[in-house]
Parts: structure tokens; sequence; C-alpha cells
């Protein structure tokens, strides 16, 4: 393949080289082997200690392992377009039967509804392949960006580029991940330092806060802000804002790409033309709406919903269900995308909130969270992996055509880790669920249902949260997410993880006007070393048994 530094001469004609295929029979099978252990891992982790770490990087470092065999053709695994199959086929798999599947069929068990649990297997692996889908169809425009942060992209592509060349580049990844492990088995949140190197510094700073005030507004002013439920109004004042953000750019009539988004088909130099223009992600987001309109009805009808609604308030439901499940994507994605961290449990818990104020049934409210939950994790998970896929291939030429089939690719080692999740959670969930071990989340959104909301202040302080949300999501626009960052951070509660942001970006500014463009590029190989270190930990510790 020529590249930007090519010495051909101007006249050569460009051959177009092929992506590498995801259904080769070698590269099929080593996905399918990498998709089973994220699925294990996955299952594992969310249902001990309620998270799902990212495995992209594990994946690339199979491998490239695997690429050091010299027989049965694994040797083409040195290719680090096949690295980056491996780490899609992976990561997908992972956060599709821990996020996407396991959870959202969770919650009807915990509420008591076993019998609920199968249909919602079924529109819960609907959301998903919609979910992954629409972040397939919609990645490269101005709304999501291919040149945006998406952190663990960053660090997959890093990981992989680092083990193809060597050199500096690779000693400083290996000294980042070396300091990620070391930080986690202190307790220290690596991976919020590792994407404070990579993100928007705007955006992760007004994240930084927000994980601070969460962590001592309860010693310092007395306040329990989740249980007054004020980042969950934050959340929905900055969320409708994005909202209307994401509208205007969705039907805006022309859309540039941003610089970076693509290359020229010949040379080094950026191109205007963009992947996906305004046209294409009206369709994108039209059609995802009326897939989840679908499979909402696919839900209602599995689960004999009329027995709980009437005819008109079942068509109702699943208006509204398409609604929470589109919207629940968007916001996860976009704070995916700046933050390299996603609040999957805070948005599905604003809904569920909303459906209690409405006075929504019970059992329509449990097959409305699982729903919801179902989308979002595979949205982000699948920008990460296209964000590294970009990486790796954006010297390549021609440009275009090789992205675009390179896109392709990966939606297909991706869908064969949501078909191994698929498969894994249908056939392991009775044992993780009658010995005990359900999600945290999942027991979370049952008991809420089960108990409700009770105290008559809760609208009032979800209407006045929201208006700084609102506030500062459009004081910020919509490149850099501010309001969705701010309540991100206040949703999440993770100790010390704002003081690790904060740090980091100062140290990121400082070395940045020591070094220059050289300076960040180091900081961001380092980054990457801390979030691949801090998801070894995380991984490691199946091992001890913690």
């Amino acid at each position: 393949m020529s590249t930007a530094g090519s010495t051909e001469p101007a006249s050569a004609p460009v051959v177009a080289e092929r992506h590498p295929r995801a259904l080769e029979p070698a590269t099929l099978v080593i996905t399918a082997l990498l998709a089973i252990l994220g699925g294990v891992i996955g299952l594992h982790l969310v249902t001990t200690l309620g998270i799902s770490p990212n495995t992209s990087v594990i994946g690339a470092l199979v491998a490239m392992l695997v690429g050091r065999i010299g027989f049965a053709g694994l040797s083409r695994f040195r290719d680090t377009h096949r690295q980056n199959l491996a780490q899609t086929s992976i990561s997908a798999a992972t956060f599709a039967a821990a996020n996407s599947l396991l959870t959202p069929i969770a919650v009807p068990f915990a509420f008591g509804r076993t019998d609920l649990v199968w249909p919602m297997l079924l529109g819960a692996a609907i959301g998903l392949i919609i979910d992954g889908w629409i972040l397939y169809r919609a990645f490269g425009s101005s709304f999501l960006p291919a040149d945006a942060a998406w952190p663990p992209g960053v660090a997959a592509a890093e990981t992989i580029k680092a083990g193809d060349r060597g050199g500096r580049q690779a000693l400083i990844l290996i000294i980042g991940t070396v300091v990620g492990v070391g930080g986690s088995l202190a307790g220290m949140s690596m991976s919020a330092a590792g994407v404070a190197f990579i993100g928007n510094i705007a955006a992760l700073a007004l994240f930084g806060v927000g994980l601070l005030i969460n962590q001592y507004a309860p010693g310092l002013l007395h306040l329990d802000l989740t249980e007054l439920y004020i980042p969950h109004g934050v959340m929905i004042g900055a969320g409708l804002v994005a909202l209307i953000q994401a509208a205007m750019a969705i039907f805006r009539r022309s859309v540039a790409a941003p610089a970076g988004n693509t290359l020229s088909d010949a040379g080094p130099g950026p191109s205007l033309q963009p992947t996906v223009d305004a046209k294409q992600l009206r369709r994108t987001f039209g059609t995802g709406y009326l897939l989840y309109l679908g499979g909402a009805l696919v839900l209602a009808t599995t689960t004999a919903l009329w027995s709980h609604l009437s005819v008109p308030a079942i068509i109702g439901w699943a208006l509204f269900a398409a609604f929470a499940a589109i919207v629940h994507e968007l916001i996860v994605g976009l704070a995916a995308m700046h933050a390299g961290w996603f609040p999957a449990f805070a948005v599905t818990l604003i809904f569920l909130v909303v459906g209690l104020l409405v006075g929504m049934p019970a059992v329509p409210l449990v097959l409305l969270v699982g729903y919801c939950a179902a989308t979002g994790p595979a949205f982000a998970d699948m920008g990460y992996d296209l964000k590294a896929g970009w990486i790796l291939r954006r010297t390549s030429r021609p440009y275009l055509a090789y992205e675009i089939d390179g896109r392709r690719q990966q939606l297909i080692s991706a869908m064969i880790g949501f078909g191994v999740a698929i498969g894994m959670v249908l056939v392991l969930w009775r044992g993780y669920f009658h010995s005990g071990q359900l999600p945290p989340v999942s027991q979370v959104y049952a008991d809420t249902i089960r108990s409700g909301l009770g105290r008559p202040d809760v609208l009032r302080n979800l209407l006045l949260a929201a208006v700084p949300g609102a506030v500062i999501q459009l004081v910020g626009g919509p490149k850099r997410q501010l309001g969705i960052l701010l309540a991100t951070g206040l949703l999440i509660s993770t100790p010390n993880a704002g003081w690790m942001v904060l740090a980091a970006l100062v140290i990121r500014l400082v070395w940045g006007r020591i070094r220059g463009a050289d300076g960040e590029k180091e900081i961001s190989v380092f980054g990457a070393g801390l979030i691949a270190g801090d998801s070894l930990f995380s991984i490691g510790r199946i091992f001890g048994g913690k």
C-alpha cells in the first residue's frame, strides 16, 4: 500500500488494496476465540465487581503474539489491521455480554419476574445490534467525528502501533502500562488519568470538577447529591440541550468534515470530503428510531404487555421506549467520545425516574428499563474500535475506499463478537442468576421500581438542577459537551478520580509546553499505557480471585 511518504511519481496510478477480510478462516477463528474470552471476562467482572473493563488492548496483545507464530497462516496477524479486527471482536463481546445483555435481563429476574427474562433477552439482543449499527453508520460525521477524542480507541491504536514499530513510542507505552498497573494496585484510578492525557481538555476539566463535587459534597456540604437526584437533573438539562444540538447537526443541510476526519485519496493533505454527510446522518437516525420502535413492539408482543396496558397505551409505551433507547445511546456515546467514560447506569436511571413520575405500571417500567439499558455501551465501544481503526488506516492510499472497507470489516468482527456474547448469555445466565450473581446495577433498578420514589421533592430537584446543566451545555457547545461531562462526573463515585483527571491535565499542559508537538504525542502514548495498565489490572482480578 502506498503511504503519505511515498516516492511514486504523481502520474503513477494508485492501486487500491483491499482491507483484510474479517471472514478469512484464520481471522474468523481467532476473533471468535477472542470473543469468547471477552465474554467470559465481561460476565465475570460485571457480576462480581460491577464493572466492564476495556479488553481492546488485551485483544491487540493476543493478536500480536499470534502473529509471531509461523505456521497455519497465523503470521498474517503481524498485520496491524488484522490486530484491529481482533481487538474489535473481543471488545464488542465484552461490553455486549456484560452491559447490553446480562444487565438488562437481570432486571426482571431481580424484580421476581423470571418469566420475562427470555423475552427481555430477545429485546436486548435486538437493541444491541441496532446500537452498534447506528454508530457504524454515523461515525465520521460532524456529530460523531473520527478526529474526536474516543480515548480507549486511541489507547488500542497506540498499543498496536507501538508493537508494530517498537522504538521510543513502544518504550513510553510500556512505561505507561507499568505505571498504570502499579497505580491501580495502589487503589488509584489510572484510567481516569489516562483519558485526561488523551481527551478534550475543556470537557475533561468539567468532568474532573464533577467527580470532585460528587466526592466532597457529602462531607463539606452534608448533602448526598445522588440521594437528592441533583446529578440526574443536571444530566436531564444537559441532555435536552445536547439533543437539540444533535438535531441541528442531523438536520443541517450540509455537514462539513472536521479537520482530520478524512484524508485525500492521492496525497498527504486533508480533504473536505466527508465520510458521512447530512443526508446519511438523517437517514441513519431516522431508520434507527424505526428499528428501535420495531424492537419495542416485539418486546411488547412477546411479554403480552396488553395484559398490563391498553392498546393505545402500548403504542405510547413503544414510542417512548424507542425514544429512550436512542436518547440513551446518544448521551452515553457523547460522554464516551469526549471522556472515555460513559454513565450508562445513571442515564437509564433517569428514564426509570421519569417512568415513576408519570405513573407507569411496574412491569412495563421493568421492560422499559431493560430495553433502555441494552443500548449505549455497544454504541460507545464501537466508537472506540472505529477510532482505533481510523488511526491505523489514516495513512493508507487511496484513503477513502480503504477506510470505508476497513470500517465494514470491523462491523463484521463486532457482529461476530455480538453473536458470541448472545450465545454465551443464552447458555450461562441461569447459572449466574440462580447462584445470586447479578450485576449490582440491575438490583438497584429493580429495587427502585419496587419501592418507587416516595418523595414529592424529586421532581422539583430534577427541574432545578436541569437549569445549570442546560446552561453549561449550551455555553460549551456541541463540540465540547461540557454539561454532559459535568453530569457524568457528578454521577460517578470513584474515589480521587477527580484529582487524577485534573493532575493529568496539568501535567499534559506543562509537558506540551516544554516539548511542543512531540510532547503532546508522547503524553498521548503514555495515557494509552495507563489505560492499558488499568485494564490489565482489572482483568487480572479474575485470576486473583477478587
